[in-house]
């Protein structure tokens, strides 16, 4: 990925509380930042947090996505075509400009400023914003808005203004738009590409709702959206061109007293469910929508049932005000209406145009928070992966592979959408984007189905899809193992792994590294687990599989032959990265200290961190993100490489000095790596991560979009990391080790059908159940072990080596 490097910057005129994001003055600097921050969504589409008066220009950026609504264009960089697919900004919902008698329109640069406010309110998902000001006649006026993107219907949205006079009386105009003239120019580094996604604008008018109409030029997608303006004074004037209509309102204002106009809109494409079209559907719905107030408070409620199954409490007040954003944000992309969904998870969330909107490998860091909270919108995001099967067969085919291969990059269809040029901010350069050689899409694939399966205990979800997808996954990587006939070892040669810093040795012809260590172990781990899988799945189900897929006895000969066989490299007592490691030069690191994007800045000096023991982020430590300790240690020793305990600590410190956290999910990594060897440091990489938006730790790039891996790698970290959550076929483990800050945590988790409420101190443990999943549930505590049953509370001792005992009957 791209993210540009830089330095940290404070969130301007921002403060937090548990459940508020509050700005309390412009900042035109910090405003585009502000509208990711901002952005409101309900899974299905969301809208940034930009003004509604405002347009696209070098302050503000307006931008709505619809998930899973993608398009390509072909456009000509560095004298060569040039194709992307990039998710769509739609047509603007938000416009709504106002003036006072005599003045043009509202602008925050033109217009005396009084006083301003906007706040997101986190546990009911609205978006407050005052402002007050004087215009060029000395007139001062007080403008209340709020806006919703409904989570309880998500094809509905309202902006609700309110207007007051406080030493005047007279008419205030507004106009409300529908608007799409919009482009795709939200990425300064992708401005030299195309962006004119929207094509066969139409717009009109039925009874009192204004539609507009558009197309995607290629996907062919159908974007309408429908307005219905409230303003107690009349329907307004129509004001229609192609691409835009306005309705344009006169309202008579009385000194004091308060004046609303409210907008209410629906959006559907063609894509949705149970819709005749996307314009009369939008139409219809826009029509029957509920007033403001009613809306709100569907709204609500929908937040409200939302925030209780994920509801994380951490006794931390800074940790927790970010702990509450990033849960909102995830959710917002994310949600229960994403289980009806054809869509993967976007790397930037639906908050804005960076990376294109493209899917890469970011649901590793957030299925196993859904998992345990929101399986169904898991097992949609996986059953996305898996209808993409025949696209990922046909990539490996090109390639002579047997199974699937999972590419890069990709959007609507599966295909490999990996750049092949990359613009170098720093030095001005495009150059060769070799990451579509990473393979490791397909793990993280694998991983998510085995981890889905083990914290749901869904059988069916195996036999259905589940296992066809992880089988596949592991023929594909046991085709990439090739035999060394010199050493008998396994060899996967001429790819990338997660450290995207190193794509090809110094002075090579042709990118590519061999024996990437994360590649080779997690391919072990795989075809450990497909044979697994396949023995889990019932006689009948495993032989229609087995014979859909043609695999024979042979096939899983060879699978354990890899298993025991698979080359790994070590060196200075470590595991290395890839062969050749060692042989790389040391970086001056005091000289590049701080640089998060080394690869721009020495390109820019004319060199390569291929020459350099340097990474982007975690590579090798991704193992033991990913594995038990014990779980990596047996695969090695299963392989006969070294496997001594003191490997692990060794070979994380090591890393740790040689690792320039040029991407946000560097930070989550590290942090689950040292939680249990180095708590401050972990606490220090944690709290680092949970910044990663709210201070644009990489200058910048938060203005694009959230980075979603990484607001959810720290709710993860909360919940399994520092939790020391495992799950088991028969229940769970828990080994609690809370950082010194984090004096107690609380939250909800579903295990295999069981809802449970887990409360933890440094002292102790308790785990309550409700009344579903099975009768009784497994729970072991350090050394403690009880069943537990449905209604019950458990009390661990964490300090003690005492059999754990039922406390009484739970609600």
């Amino acid at each position: 990925m791209d993210d540009e490097g830089g330095t940290k910057r404070e969130p301007a005129g921002a403060r937090m509380t548990p459940w508020t994001l509050v700005y309390d003055r412009f900042d035109p600097v910090e405003e585009r930042r502000r509208e990711t921050l901002c952005t409101l969504g309900n899974g299905y589409f969301a809208t940034r947090g930009a003004a509604p008066e405002s347009s696209a220009d070098g302050v503000h950026y307006p931008g709505t996505y619809v998930a899973g609504c993608y398009n390509r264009l072909t456009s000509r960089v560095a004298g060569r075509a040039v194709t992307n697919e990039e998710l769509v900004n739609v047509p603007n919902w938000l416009p709504l400009a106002f003036a006072t008698p005599g003045c043009a329109w509202f602008h925050t640069g033109t217009d005396t400023l009084l006083d301003f406010r906007q706040t997101l309110d986190l546990r009911h998902g609205v978006l407050y914003r005052l402002l007050r000001y004087r215009d060029g006649h000395g007139r001062v006026t007080l403008v209340r808005q709020r806006r919703i993107v409904s989570m309880a219907d998500p094809h509905l949205a309202a902006l609700e203004t309110t207007f007051l006079a406080e030493n005047w009386s007279g008419i205030m105009r507004v106009t409300a738009a529908l608007d799409g003239s919009v482009v795709n120019g939200g990425v300064e580094r992708y401005r030299g590409l195309r962006g004119d996604h929207l094509v066969d604008h139409a717009t009109g008018r039925r009874e009192a709702v204004t539609w507009l109409r558009a197309r995607t030029s290629e996907s062919e997608i159908t974007v309408a959206l429908a307005s219905r303006v409230r303003t107690g004074a009349g329907p307004g004037e129509i004001v229609q061109a192609p691409a835009r209509i306005a309705t344009e309102h006169e309202i008579s204002l009385e000194q004091g007293r308060p004046a609303v106009v409210t907008k209410t809109i629906a959006l559907a494409t063609s894509r949705d469910h149970a819709i005749a079209d996307a314009r009369s559907a939008a139409v219809r719905r826009a029509a029957l929508a509920p007033g403001f107030g009613h809306l709100l408070a569907r709204h609500r409620l929908a937040w409200a049932r939302l925030w209780r199954r994920a509801r994380l409490q951490v006794d931390d007040p800074a940790g927790a005000r970010i702990v509450h954003l990033h849960t909102f944000h995830l959710l917002q992309t994310l949600s229960p209406h994403t289980a009806d969904l054809d869509v993967g998870v976007p790397a930037r969330g639906l908050h804005g145009e960076a990376y294109r909107g493209h899917v890469f490998w970011d649901e590793l860091f957030v299925l196993p928070w859904l998992n345990v909270r929101f399986p169904e919108t898991a097992r949609a995001l996986l059953r996305y992966r898996w209808r993409r099967l025949p696209e990922a067969r046909v990539h490996a085919r090109a390639l002579g592979l047997p199974g699937a291969l999972f590419p890069w990059q990709s959007g609507s269809d599966g295909q490999e959408d990996t750049q092949l040029l990359h613009l170098n901010p720093r030095s001005g350069h495009w150059t060769a984007d070799n990451s579509h050689l990473q393979r490791h899409v397909g793990l993280a694939i694998a991983y998510n189905v085995w981890q889905h399966f083990t914290a749901t205990g869904d059988l069916e979800f195996l036999r259905t899809f589940g296992a066809e997808l992880l089988v596949e996954i592991a023929r594909c990587f046991a085709g990439l193992a090739q035999r060394d006939p010199a050493t008998g070892r396994y060899e996967i040669r001429g790819i990338m792994g997660p450290d995207e810093y190193h794509d090809a040795y110094p002075g090579a012809a042709a990118p590519g590294l061999d024996n990437n260590a994360y590649t080779n172990i997690m391919t072990v781990w795989l075809l450990l687990r497909a044979r697994r899988t396949l023995a889990l799945l019932p006689v009948r189900d495993r032989a229609d599989l087995t014979a859909r897929l043609e695999l024979y006895p042979a096939e899983l000969e060879r699978w354990e032959q890899i298993t025991r066989r698979m080359r790994v490299d070590f060196h200075d007592g470590v595991i290395s990265q890839f062969t050749g490691y060692a042989g790389l030069l040391e970086l001056d690191w005091e000289r590049y200290r701080g640089v998060r994007r080394l690869d721009r800045a020495l390109e820019a000096e004319g060199d390569s961190p291929n020459r350099y023991r340097a990474s982007k982020q975690a590579d090798v430590l991704m193992l033991f993100y990913l594995l038990p300790a014990r779980e990596l240690l047996g695969i090695l020793r299963r392989l006969g490489c070294p496997h001594e305990p003191e490997l692990v600590p060794r070979t994380v410190h090591y890393y740790l000095r040689r690792t320039s956290h040029g991407s946000t999910l560097s930070a989550v990594v590290h942090a689950w790596v040292l939680s249990r060897s180095d708590r401050p440091g972990s606490w220090r990489f944690f709290t680092e991560a949970l910044g990663s938006d709210v201070n644009d730790v990489q200058g910048g790039t938060t203005s694009e979009g959230v980075h979603l891996g990484a607001m959810a790698g720290t709710l993860d970290l909360v919940q399994r990391c520092y939790l020391g959550l495992e799950i088991h076929r028969d229940g769970l483990g828990l080994n609690p080790l809370l950082p010194e800050p984090l004096a107690r945590l609380s939250l909800p988790l579903r295990v295999h059908g069981a809802w449970l409420t887990i409360d933890v101190d440094h002292d102790r443990v308790l785990v309550c159940r409700g009344d579903d999943g099975p009768e009784l549930l497994n729970v072991v505590v350090r050394d403690q072990s009880a069943e537990v049953g449905r209604e019950t509370t458990c009390y661990f001792p964490a300090r003690q080596r005492r059999r754990a005992h039922e406390r009484g009957r739970g609600p």
